[in-house]
C-alpha cells in the first residue's frame, strides 16, 4: 500500500475510533431505557432523534469554533491535550469498570432527566453523548490538524457516530436483549481499554509538541 493512502486511511479510522469510543452509545443504552420507560416505540424513536441532531450539532460547533477559542483565552495546544488525555482517562478507568462515568453525567441529572417530557436533547444529547470528554476529543483532533481539510475525517466521524447512536438508541431495546446485561458491560470494557490507549496517545503527543520527547513512530 502506498504510504500517503496508508497515512490517509490511518487518519480517518484514528479520528472515527476516538470519536466513536469516547461517545460510546452502547453505555448509554441502559441508562435511555430507563428514561424512556413507559415509552412508545415511536417516541423512543423521535427521543433518539434528538439525542443523536443535540450530539452532531453540539460536537460540529465545538470542533469548528476549537482554534478560536484556544486563541481567546490563550491555551497552548499541547496544555489542551494533556487536559483532554486527563478527562479521556478519567472516563476510561470507569468504563474499564463497566460504570457510566460521572464526568458525562451525575445520578442526580439522570433522576431529574426522568421526570422531564424530552429527555433526547438534556441530558442524552448533552453531556450523556456530547459529553467533557467528547468535546475535548474532538477539539484537540481538530486543533492539531494542519489545516481545513484535515479536520475533514474529524467531522464525519461526529456526523457517522451520531446516525450510530441514533439506529443503537432507537432500538435500544433490542441492543439490551441481545446483548444482555453482560454483554454491555463486556462492550463498555473493551472501549475502556481502546480509551486509555487514546488518553496516553494524547499525552505523548503533548509531551512531542513541547520537544520533552522524540516523535514515536507508528508501526
Amino acid at each position: 500500500m502506498p504510504e500517503h493512502l496508508h497515512a490517509f486511511l490511518l487518519e480517518w479510522l484514528t479520528a472515527l475510533v476516538a470519536v466513536f469510543v469516547i461517545i460510546d452509545p452502547f453505555a448509554a443504552t441502559p441508562a435511555f431505557l430507563a428514561m424512556t420507560a413507559g415509552y412508545d416505540r415511536a417516541r423512543r424513536k423521535q427521543m433518539a432523534r434528538r439525542a443523536a441532531i443535540t450530539c452532531v450539532v453540539i460536537l460540529s460547533v465545538f470542533a469548528t469554533v476549537g482554534k478560536y477559542l484556544f486563541r481567546l483565552f490563550g491555551i497552548s495546544l499541547p496544555a489542551f491535550k494533556l487536559a483532554g488525555g486527563l478527562l479521556l482517562l478519567l472516563v476510561a478507568l470507569d468504563m474499564l469498570q463497566a460504570r457510566r462515568s460521572r464526568t458525562r453525567e451525575t445520578p442526580e441529572e439522570q433522576s431529574d432527566a426522568c421526570a422531564t417530557e424530552d429527555v433526547g436533547i438534556i441530558p442524552m444529547g448533552i453531556p450523556m453523548l456530547a459529553g467533557p470528554g467528547s468535546i475535548s476529543t474532538v477539539m484537540v483532533l481538530v486543533g492539531q490538524a494542519p489545516s481545513w481539510r484535515d479536520a475533514i475525517p474529524v467531522l464525519v466521524s461526529v456526523v457517522v457516530t451520531s446516525a450510530i447512536c441514533y439506529l443503537v438508541l432507537a432500538s435500544a431495546d433490542r441492543v439490551e436483549a441481545w446483548l444482555g446485561e453482560t454483554g454491555i458491560r463486556v462492550v463498555t470494557r473493551l472501549m475502556g481499554l481502546v480509551l486509555t490507549a487514546i488518553a496516553f496517545q494524547f499525552f505523548v503527543s503533548a509531551f512531542v509538541d513541547m520537544r520533552v520527547i522524540a516523535p514515536v513512530a507508528l508501526p
